[in-house]
């Protein structure tokens, strides 16, 4: 009596076939990723300007551009909880960037706080009319317009 058994080419076949199909989902996989950060930077770009704004209403005045994370972290009452930090920054601890139209808090009127997105080379930046100006994928908010 001769027992089934698979060949050698079968099982060839079937870690070629599986080869390729972890190929096609892999690629894909990544992308998912990729949305993922885009999404997580948006999120956190809304909470900062959300903070921003409660700042500026208990303060009259926007945060410093230096270490402005810091100063909402501070600020009382609480604004934020913890950093936030931008997925596609040059490291895990890179912080969402934040201009504001003047150099000086006491005077600017506009803000923009912004992710440099997917190509990390993203920028922003606001004038004092308020017009947001962007490059390449830079993920944005401000209370300008553009």
């Amino acid at each position: 009596m001769r027992r089934k058994a698979f060949t050698l080419i079968e099982l060839l076949i079937v870690m070629a076939v599986i080869a390729i199909l972890i190929a096609i989902a892999i690629p894909s996989f990544r992308g998912m990723q990729n949305e993922a950060r885009k999404t997580k930077a948006q999120g956190d770009v809304r909470v900062v300007k959300i903070a921003v704004e409660s700042y500026y209403k208990n303060n009259g005045q926007y945060p410093a551009e230096a270490n402005y994370q810091t100063t909402l972290l501070n600020a009382s009452p609480r604004i934020l909880e913890a950093p936030l930090y931008d997925p596609f920054g040059a490291t895990s601890t890179t912080a969402y960037m934040y201009d504001l139209s003047t150099g000086d808090p006491a005077t600017a009127r506009y803000y923009v706080i912004y992710s440099v997105g997917p190509a990390s080379n993203g920028t922003a930046a606001v004038d004092n009319n308020g017009t947001v100006t962007t490059s390449n994928d830079a993920i944005w908010e401000s209370n300008g317009h553009l």
